[in-house]
């Protein structure tokens, strides 16, 4: 037995347990104010958005921070626009707005109050596919086939681009209408990103559809 003027003595294993048990306490504080304490109501973060897709009207009741890719996927269940990185550097999402093409992950979709957005799904359908997608399917354009719904949406949009004379960082003369070069394609489409590696036959299905002027 210890008397007052000696030092208490513990075990190593008594100095375990007595921090175990310390360090459960600690940890048990937290979690039972956070089963009592109710969460915080998030009021005034929706709001009514219309947005017409593929030619049809959507009235949506979205969070004002829903991304215009999460309501393409999980509010209309048009899975065919594909989420990738979801920081804009893969285009696996490229959709056209208003007949330009934009990152859908990058942008909320109540700041497209009343806009026209086309997807995959609006391009065309098995039995009458657009122009660009028989040309992907011809030239075997894709491969895994992940990105390829981005990748025809920026490659109509890009011949959109070159018709309406809008140069690009490799265009020589800013002045002059741009031509459908394998430079020019490769630029405009780098930011749609195939892992599989197909970029020549896409490029060999864009040059086609150029060639044809149906897309």
């Amino acid at each position: 037995m210890n008397t007052p003027d000696e030092p208490t003595t513990i075990s190593r294993r008594d100095l375990l347990i007595a921090g175990a048990a310390s360090a459960a306490v600690v940890a048990e504080a937290p979690a039972a104010n956070a089963a009592t304490t109710p969460a915080p109501k998030l009021s005034g973060l929706s709001k009514k958005t219309t947005i017409e897709v593929n030619g049809k009207t959507h009235v949506l009741t979205l969070d004002n921070r829903t991304t215009l890719l999460d309501a393409l996927r999980e509010h209309l269940h048009l899975t065919g626009t594909k989420k990738g990185c979801d920081h804009g550097q893969c285009g696996a999402c490229t959709v056209m707005v208003d007949g330009r093409r934009i990152n859908s992950c990058l942008t909320l979709a109540v700041m497209h109050e009343g806009a026209k957005v086309t997807t995959i799904e609006g391009l065309g359908k098995p039995g009458a596919l657009h122009p660009m997608q028989a040309a992907f399917v011809k030239h075997d354009g894709y491969q895994c086939g992940y990105c390829t719904p981005g990748q025809i949406c920026s490659a109509v949009s890009v011949l959109n681009e070159i018709r309406e004379g809008i140069p690009s960082h490799v265009s020589a003369d800013l002045t002059a209408r741009p031509q459908v070069t394998v430079v020019e394609l490769r630029e405009r489409m780098s930011g749609n990103i195939c892992r599989c590696g197909a970029y020549s036959n896409i490029v060999d299905a864009i040059t086609e559809v150029a060639a044809g002027r149906t897309a």
